[in-house]
């Protein structure tokens, strides 16, 4: 009978290795990611805006973080209402690494075409806890009236 070497089929013992066993039971966030090329270091910003109607104005309202009033402008040409503005990438070190990088930065540009009802010479706009609100009044014509209901004698005298 042959002798059959059990030793040859066992796996290798390998050596004990405490940081890659701590990484083992502890969670590291980073596991699996990869440092970025700086390629992929760029973004668009493209802030996002609601616009509503209430009974007398229209609201534009945008999130608009880490940009300052002098790097935004507001304009109205004809019936367009052009907001522009930019937002500065952050100074950035050469010995940092990034795993993650979902920030965007840049320059941006958003036009809405206006109803006709918009006195835009009484226009309002704040910029407050990183959120721009713009309020675009509506002209007094287009303010709903009441209209009183007079009986017949009241119309004749």
């Amino acid at each position: 009978m042959a002798a059959i070497n059990l030793q040859k089929n066992l796996p290798k013992k390998e050596t004990w290795e405490p940081f890659r066993q701590m990484r083992q039971w502890l969670w590291d966030p980073f596991a699996g990611m990869e440092e970025l090329p700086a390629y992929e270091l760029q973004g668009t910003f493209m802030p996002a805006f609601e616009v509503k109607e209430i009974k007398d104005s229209y609201v534009f309202k945008a999130d608009m973080p880490g940009i300052k009033e002098a790097d935004l402008d507001i304009s109205f040409t004809g019936d367009r209402l052009t907001v522009s503005g930019k937002r500065e990438m952050e100074h950035k070190e050469e010995k940092e690494t990034y795993y993650a990088y979902e920030r965007s930065y840049g320059s941006f540009t958003r036009s809405f075409t206006l109803p006709a009802d918009v006195n835009a010479g009484l226009a309002k706009a704040e910029l407050k806890d990183g959120v721009l609100t713009i309020l675009l009044p509506k002209t007094p014509e287009a303010l709903p009236r009441k209209i009183e209901v007079k009986s017949p004698e009241k119309v004749r005298a």
